[in-house]
């Protein structure tokens, strides 16, 4: 059983990210039918869904559908979400409540784009929004992944214009978490550091680490790949096709099993792997 399977149902976004890495795939949206394929294949191997790995999923042309496949076969179903396209997609989130779980809000994306919107209307959207799928049970993570790290300098001078406006919103007592805030019931606030993609990072590469690709999580691609990891966004490790492949094979196959028990051992052997930063956090 994985704790987390990332399921890219689109790696499409109606924005332009500098924290996003350069997508060398074409662009693509899964059909509902091969949704509910990965849904009848993922039986038994998770009860969570992340419908991300690159792309916006509100901008699915689907997206209702997803959901109510997702819901129809049991699963829990969190969203990442730049929040732009709530205002169109609210009511058939709201109407799936029982069936997700949590939303993140990448609160971040404002200030990684040039586009011009404005930020008092984006954060009422998203705030405003975030209220009624709280009601509903629904948990929601406001995210500032845009901490300056020692790998590079995050986009975050707007951080406290947006954390004092969250403080009007929600003037409750907020508590203080290892990573943010506690705003209020179901509403938090998280912060993060920027980190370089694993398929962009320069960094020297490592024999030895952890991570819980293959271990807690795998990832599949909008065309079906299955990958290790969430952060495999170009799907350098691939371990198979879940739309020609039984997962059980796929998992069970060389190079995975390989790689999962070298994790295990604290050793890397794909140079993706290698060369990732973001596994430095990771300790055991």
């Amino acid at each position: 059983m994985f704790k987390s399977v990332y399921v890219e149902i689109g790696n499409i976004c109606n924005l332009n990210c500098s924290f996003c890495p350069t997508l060398k795939r074409a662009p693509l949206q899964m059909t509902s039918k091969q949704f509910e394929h990965i849904c009848r294949s993922l039986i038994g191997f998770t009860d969570n869904l992340f419908l991300h790995v690159m792309g916006e999923p509100l901008l699915h042309k689907d997206f209702d559908d997803i959901l109510g496949i997702a819901a129809l076969y049991g699963y829990k179903v969190n969203i990442t979400t730049n929040g732009t396209l709530l205002k169109n997609k609210q009511s058939v989130i709201l109407s799936f409540a029982d069936n997700i779980h949590k939303i993140s809000y990448s609160l971040h994306s404002f200030e990684a784009n040039q586009n011009g919107f404005n930020i008092d209307e984006y954060l009422d959207s998203v705030f405003a929004f975030s209220k009624k799928a709280a009601q509903k049970g629904i948990y929601n993570v406001f995210r500032l992944w845009n901490l300056d790290t020692s790998e590079k300098t995050g986009a975050n001078l707007k951080n406290k214009y947006i954390k004092t406006k969250l403080h009007t919103v929600f003037n409750e007592e907020w508590q203080k978490r290892w990573r943010g805030y506690r705003v209020c019931k179901n509403i938090f606030l998280e912060y993060d550091g920027i980190f370089t993609w694993p398929g962009e990072s320069k960094a020297e590469t490592t024999d030895t680490g952890f991570c819980h690709g293959l271990i807690d999580q795998i990832a599949i691609l909008a065309d079906g790949t299955v990958v290790p990891c969430c952060l495999d966004h170009n799907g350098e490790i691939d371990l198979g096709n879940i739309f020609q492949k039984n997962l059980k094979d796929i998992l069970s196959d060389s190079r995975a099993a390989q790689m999962r028990e070298n994790l295990f051992k604290g050793k890397l052997t794909e140079d993706l792997c290698r060369k990732c930063t973001y596994a430095k956090r990771f300790k055991r």
